[in-house]
């Protein structure tokens, strides 16, 4: 065995609080295509191309093009919403053979989270949901009460009981709302030490505390990290700093921790997307694993 491929599988084995300290970037550059060539968990998939933005309609063959691109590396993906073209990502993946995470997209318009709801219903049924998400992070922006996401919550259960329900929130909303946390098969949380600023130096052991939080909430549920990342471009916040290494060094930390572990993460994100400037500022840009032109990053 070669001296680099020692070092790699002594990093796979390795349980201090951060894998990659010290390593060198001919090491960290080959653990990172070893692991993507292996595959991981699951990604979240990244549906817009630039110039586009959520409420564009999106085509199936948009769709297929980057499923092919991810096919190889990943067991499972996660999509946000069951209408605009989202609806094609499960079907996609499944002739794939790659399992699904779907999401219904609630928010403030009634109307449109009816059609979220009727959607990933329909998409169940028709045997492409192999989880189901009840929205995502609404409880955060305060678009929904706590009863009004229990009710959808309960009709989505009601209607496809055999398959595994959740609601995807941060790690912490599952500790302070435990009427939602009892209504989940799963408990789906999202756990970003960027967003609390924490230094990439303590961010692996971060999210681990995220986790345990997570489980502790959950009382013997399982508990799947449904995103996290970190940006290889963008703005400082505080202690946290985009950049490349920092991007390619948290993903290797998040696999091999979620591979030693047994732990699920869907990784935050595939593909850069322009349109989360908007919304988050230039970081909100380069959260991918390939970018926006769907070229390898790493």
């Amino acid at each position: 065995m070669s001296f680099r491929k020692e070092k790699i599988l002594s990093l796979k084995t390795n349980t201090a609080l951060s894998f990659v300290a010290g390593e060198s970037e001919e090491t960290l550059n080959d653990l990172f295509a070893e692991i993507l060539q292996n595959g991981v968990h699951g990604f979240c998939f990244s549906l817009y191309e630039e110039g586009q933005k959520p409420g564009d309609l999106i085509s199936e063959a948009q769709v297929r093009r980057r499923m092919e691109i991810l096919q190889p590396h990943t067991q499972w993906v996660r999509s946000f919403s069951c209408t605009e073209g989202n609806e094609f990502i499960p079907k996609v993946a499944k002739e794939m053979g790659i399992k699904t995470l779907v999401g219904a997209w609630l928010g403030k318009d009634d109307e449109i989270n009816q059609r979220e709801i009727a959607g990933l219903i329909h998409l169940a049924k028709e045997g492409f949901v192999d989880i189901a998400a009840v929205g995502n992070e609404v409880m955060y922006r305060k678009d929904l009460t706590e009863d009004e996401l229990i009710d959808f919550m309960q009709k989505v259960k009601a209607e496809i009981p055999a398959i595994p329900m959740g609601y995807v929130d941060a790690y912490y909303e599952f500790s302070h709302r435990p009427r939602i946390t009892e209504r989940c098969d799963v408990i789906l949380c999202n756990c970003y030490p960027f967003w609390e600023a924490c230094p990439f130096e303590n961010s692996l052991d971060y999210m681990k505390q995220m986790y345990e939080q997570a489980k502790a909430a959950g009382n013997g549920k399982q508990v799947i990290i449904t995103e996290t990342g970190w940006p290889s471009q963008g703005e400082d916040l505080r202690g946290a700093v985009p950049s490349y290494q920092s991007a390619r060094d948290y993903f290797i930390n998040t696999q091999l921790w979620s591979s030693q572990e047994n732990i699920p993460v869907f990784y935050f994100s595939s593909f850069d997307e322009s349109w989360k400037v908007g919304a988050e500022g230039i970081v909100g840009a380069y959260w991918g694993i390939w970018d926006k032109t769907e070229k390898l990053k790493f």
